[in-house]
């Protein structure tokens, strides 16, 4: 992730140069009125795509995972913790839900992991804020956040339109501690 946050920065200091320039150039007099209008449109459009940017990607602190076992989650925008697994190799995103009692996989996560949830057997059932639905047992064979990897995690595909992946109280009772202060979640091994 260091690598993603370095070429973020370098985005967004391209973005600054670009607006700094556009505004010193305005501010100056020089220049045709169709320049002047095509730096605005220019400005216009870095400004949209910055905003799309913050938007889809949440646009707040992410989660650090600490040495010795220590992670510390913020709230997001929407008021949940928004907490990145690599589940046997692939990212996936969950909503923390201390309402869950265990891993809940949507589909496309279930899909992305390996897993075809089309070929699940949907034994069991559980009860959502959308009304009951249809669950297949599964096993995840790593689950990592930073250094800790557990394998051989138990969870549930969700036989429906769940949108991402919930994180329960069957992963989170495999930590310590599990904490809120202000607006972080710490989980501590």
């Amino acid at each position: 992730m260091a690598g993603e946050d370095g070429m973020q920065l370098a985005y967004y200091i391209v973005l600054l140069v670009v607006i700094g320039g556009a505004m010193l150039f305005e501010l100056s007099g020089r220049g045709g009125q169709a320049l002047r209008q095509l730096v605005l449109w220019v400005v216009i459009f870095a400004g949209a795509i910055f905003a799309a940017d913050l938007w889809l990607d949440g646009g707040g602190p992410r989660q650090q995972v600490m040495q010795g076992g220590r992670i510390e989650i913020p709230v997001g925008r929407d008021g949940h913790f928004h907490l990145t697994a690599e589940l046997n190799g692939v990212d996936v995103r969950f909503i923390v839900d201390t309402g869950a009692s265990t891993i809940a996989l949507g589909p496309e996560d279930a899909r992305r992991i390996g897993i075809e949830p089309d070929d699940l057997a949907y034994v069991g059932r559980a009860m959502t804020a959308n009304g009951e639905v249809q669950t297949a047992p599964v096993t995840i064979d790593e689950f990592a956040i930073g250094d800790i990897v557990d394998r051989n995690v138990r969870a549930w595909v969700i036989g429906g339109d769940l949108d991402g992946s919930l994180l329960g109280m069957s992963y989170l009772r495999t930590f310590a501690r599990v904490s809120f202060e202000n607006d972080l979640l710490i989980l501590e091994r």
